[in-house]
């Protein structure tokens, strides 16, 4: 009994964080900041800094197989390998898929990258303030239930994590696109600056281009530089890690800066797969793992715990933590656990070529692309649906890889490859999805996987306000292309699923009520005061806009709150 008691005073924190991703590692940060004793729990290994980006500096001819996956690869990584972020260059960051299903009864991408750091270290960095245009939407449609904070509640949070992460961007006076700290905005190609001025013409600034906002640092600033973290070298080979630190990412920025206070301890090759209820007390207690070395199941306690696993994996931790308090997953007494997955849904617009730039071309390899805001159900209005899109892409020259999807051989053909080839411009829609009850997920408990837990299962899809959405998606498009008078114009129209363009949300969201809503107005369980979820799995609705720094403000906010309220005695 009394080693029992030893050995349960050794794994005490002040907190537990789930997840060293993206919000995993900004509520290890503050957490620690703040002075409390954290423990944060990683399912992957360890992936060091600079050392730990083993494929970085490769040059294409390092790779036995140039980049190329093989049949081997394929098999053990058959949902990574669905997408363009798992190369021979990032097997070692992606997740493989066979230590870890899933089961689809509906297609989806679940996207994984299990290791210290997470997708933090994959992820497009594309980072977008929303407006109060996106935290009303739920309730001027009356689809889902409504936000329980406005931007002035989350704004000066944006401030806090855009200047510490460093944001490239530009200041545009878009009301539906808040401005926020900026550091200097990447350049436009000089096709992009006309199809800039060619929109803003023809639509008096209902339709605004303007250049992508980046989490890629372009003017470090002081407190950057002393962080160890330098300018983007614009190499945009960013999904191998990067050296420079010049991305934000857990391993540059957020962890770095929470192992400076000497307060946190950081596990990886832990499992989390439950947390622990104390009923007497009301609150959560702390959780169990598998040691994924051992495969030995370990217990770890804490005041305040911050679930940041990913969306699917937040979801799966809470459904896994039942009793007889919450016999249908921890937190759930809305019935909403679960459900009203949400993702963007995107490959809708078109691309054109340019004529008339020959004499003109651009240097480096920029690791963003444009971005035009929503403007359906805005400025202009839509017909047929709710919500709407916004625009990414980007015009670009193509150069001597034009020839591997061009007929030719011999000299001639080659030194035609040697001359930079036409100017091409693409737009691609990114569009709201609703927050729909049925598309949720769920376990099997009938099936295991090869840790021994049940099997998580996806029941999720597009609808028709989607599907209508499309159409305006890709005929916008062409129409903004041909009034800048592009040539060869083609609508594209690939309609994936759910959880291809990586931005699934939903499942633990947050409301005013309890007998809607899982989370408050401070992310923190309306049933279990001490825990607190604020990764994607928190949100209400889905915008347009690519959502990783409203997760960043959203988890700042929520720990600061959580400090004060175990200061308190609340918690």
């Amino acid at each position: 009994m009394n080693l029992n008691l030893k050995a349960k005073k050794q794994n005490t924190y002040d907190a537990i964080v789930v997840g060293s991703g993206i919000t995993g590692g900004w509520a290890a940060k503050e957490l620690s900041e703040k002075g409390l004793k954290v423990l944060l729990l990683e399912r992957g290994p360890d992936v060091k800094h600079i050392e730990g980006y083993s494929t970085a500096l490769l040059n294409p001819w390092d790779f036995p197989y140039r980049g190329r996956l093989t049949t081997q690869v394929k098999e053990e990584y058959p949902v990574q390998a669905r997408k363009f972020a798992l190369t021979e260059a990032t097997t070692h960051l992606m997740t493989r898929d066979i230590m870890y299903p899933y089961e689809e009864k509906k297609p989806f991408q679940w996207t994984r990258a299990f290791v210290v750091g997470g997708r933090s270290l994959v992820w497009g960095r594309q980072s977008y303030r929303w407006s109060d245009h996106d935290f009303e939407a739920n309730l001027r449609d009356g689809y889902g239930v409504d936000w329980p904070i406005r931007y002035q509640d989350i704004a000066p949070w944006y401030d806090y994590v855009e200047k510490f992460s460093g944001i490239s961007g530009s200041m545009e006076g878009i009301p539906q696109l808040p401005d926020g700290i900026f550091q200097k905005p990447m350049d436009l190609t000089c096709v992009e600056k006309h199809v800039q001025t060619a929109v803003a013409k023809k639509w008096k600034g209902t339709r605004r281009l303007i250049i992508g906002r980046a989490a890629n640092l372009t003017s470090p600033t002081e407190e950057q530089i002393k962080q160890g973290r330098g300018a983007c070298q614009f190499r945009n080979m960013c999904i191998r890690g990067c050296p420079y630190g010049a991305y934000f990412s857990t391993q540059s920025a957020t962890l770095p800066a929470a192992i400076a206070t000497g307060n946190l301890t950081l596990r990886p090759d832990s499992l989390v797969h439950e947390v622990i209820y104390d009923e007497q007390k009301q609150r959560a207690a702390g959780v169990k793992v598998i040691d994924q070395n051992t495969r030995e199941e370990i217990e770890f306690y804490a005041k305040v715990i911050f679930l940041n696993a990913s969306t699917l994996g937040t979801n799966f931790i809470l459904l896994n933590s039942t009793s007889s308090r919450f016999p249908e997953g921890l937190g759930n007494d809305s019935g909403a656990l679960g459900k009203y997955i949400m993702d963007h849904h995107q490959q809708a617009g078109a691309r054109a070529t340019f004529e008339g730039f020959d004499d003109k071309y651009f240097f480096g390899r920029r690791p963003s692309g444009i971005y035009i805001p929503q403007y359906r159900n805005y400025s202009e209005k839509a017909n047929g649906y709710l919500r709407g899109y916004g625009y990414q892409g980007g015009g670009s020259r193509s150069g001597w890889q034009r020839g591997m999807s061009q007929r030719g051989f011999g000299a001639e053909f080659k030194t035609s490859l040697s001359k930079p080839g036409p100017w091409s411009m693409s737009l691609n829609g990114y569009g709201e999805c609703l927050p729909y009850e049925d598309n949720k997920v769920y376990l099997d408990r009938t099936k295991t996987d090869p840790w021994g837990l049940p099997i998580l299962v996806t029941d999720a899809e597009y609808k028709d306000n989607e599907r209508a959405m499309r159409k305006d998606m890709i005929n916008d498009a062409m129409e903004m292309l041909e009034a800048a008078g592009g040539k060869n114009i083609t609508p594209v129209d690939d309609m994936k699923y759910i959880g291809f363009c990586t931005h699934e949300m939903g499942g633990v969201r947050m409301g005013k009520d309890p007998k809607t809503s899982v989370l408050n107005r401070w992310n923190q369980f309306h049933s279990v005061p001490n825990l607190f979820a604020t990764d994607g799995s928190c949100m209400t609705s889905a915008s347009c806009s690519n959502p990783s720094l409203t997760y960043m403000a959203l988890t700042a906010r929520a720990a600061h709150y959580a400090v004060d309220a175990l200061k308190r005695g609340d918690i």
